[in-house]
């Protein structure tokens, strides 16, 4: 059975970080010598990001950008040399301070444009790789939008930038087993509380891309609304020898994420002979795709996706102008970019598509 999208929300924090001023907090962050202060600035022009939202305070964002310490966080850099940052004990903090109201936002949006009781809500699926505290995310929807206490839930924890759209499989296997399912989907990712401190190339590169930002859909099975956007496949694809590409660790100054040079080859080498097979396997071509969600890892993962599928320009503005505008939320973007093609009633077939750690790629077929 396929799964109806009855209703979108997205959220993001009210701190807005553009992106020469991301910049600024780099050089005061990373800059160790001249050599990186050189280089900073082409790697900044390059993302193709405008801005970003932070879950920090402005008042933090000024003093790093004025060199003051009246905010007096734990974010700012100590008179040490080779400051870490804050603990990971510390980030979890803010975690559990900040991530609950912004999933809590997105997710009343959803409800509201889904036109579904919150007494309805039969499942959660809650998203995020980002942090980890229990009661969690999950909790806080029930509590704070008047769900049922018998709500089922299900969180997909540690899987990337791909999440959500694993989350959209359990949801859609929710939907298959229990005709009377009303799903509850979030996605929040706080990825800026894991900025690193100090200069490493791959996590500079990470720095500049990622930012915070929550997604939410609702769902049921396709029977309740013929003329819903529906999901009808879930596919998955774990690229070989590719584990060292994409990795997203522990440490004890937060979750470090490694992105390898090799992954625009990869993707470029294995994405279309899985694709091609994949959407075969369920009544479509490549051809036959209209419309194209595709998570703007950064712009070197999202061109070698268009390479390796033969996409054009047109099949790529979706996902650039939410990056453009949004940075990598990691795993609610995809959802911002679903809400931005379903706001502008884009054709179908549409196709959504994610990579994560392992080096994976995982896919879901919309019609």
């Amino acid at each position: 059975m396929s799964l109806a999208i009855l209703g979108f929300g997205t959220a993001v924090p009210s701190t807005t970080i553009t992106q020469p001023e991301a910049q600024e907090i780099a050089r005061y962050l990373s800059v160790r010598n001249p050599e990186h202060e050189n280089w900073l600035p082409h790697l900044y022009s390059q993302t193709g990001i405008d801005k970003r939202h932070f879950c920090m305070g402005r008042g933090l964002i000024r003093d790093m950008l004025d060199g003051t310490r009246h905010s007096q966080s734990v974010f700012l850099p100590r008179d040490v040399d080779d400051d870490p940052g804050p603990t990971t004990g510390e980030r979890m903090a803010v975690y559990r301070a900040e991530a609950p109201d912004l999933a809590v936002r997105s997710a009343r949006q959803a409800l509201v444009h889904s036109k579904i009781s919150p007494k309805s809500i039969t499942h959660i699926v809650t998203v995020s790789c980002t942090g980890f505290h229990a009661p969690g995310v999950d909790v806080a929807l029930i509590d704070e939008l008047r769900l049922p206490a018998t709500t089922q839930r299900t969180h997909v924890g540690y899987m990337g930038c791909h999440g959500a759209l694993n989350g959209l499989r359990v949801a859609r296997a929710y939907a298959g087993a229990e005709p009377s399912a009303r799903i509850l989907l979030c996605a929040v990712e706080l990825c800026s509380l894991h900025y690193h401190y100090g200069w490493d190339p791959q996590r500079v590169v990470a720095n500049a891309l990622f930012a915070d930002g929550a997604a939410a859909i609702v769902a049921a099975p396709s029977a309740i609304s013929p003329t819903a956007w529906k999901i009808a496949a879930c596919g998955s694809c774990l690229i070989p020898d590719s584990q060292d590409a994409m990795a997203w660790t522990l440490d004890d100054h937060g979750f470090t994420m490694t992105l390898s040079k090799q992954i625009p080859e990869l993707i470029n080498a294995n994405l279309r002979p899985w694709m091609s097979g994949w959407l075969g396997e369920n009544g479509v071509k490549l051809a036959d795709v209209k419309s194209w969600a595709i998570h703007p890892g950064g712009p070197r993962i999202l061109s070698a996706a268009a390479e390796a599928l033969g996409l054009g320009a047109e099949a790529l503005r979706d996902s650039l102008q939410i990056f453009a505008t949004h940075g990598n939320m990691s795993s609610p973007t995809v959802l911002f970019i679903l809400e931005h093609l379903h706001g502008r009633g884009a054709p179908r077939p549409c196709v959504a598509l994610g990579f994560g750690p392992g080096l994976a790629v995982e896919a879901t077929l919309i019609v």
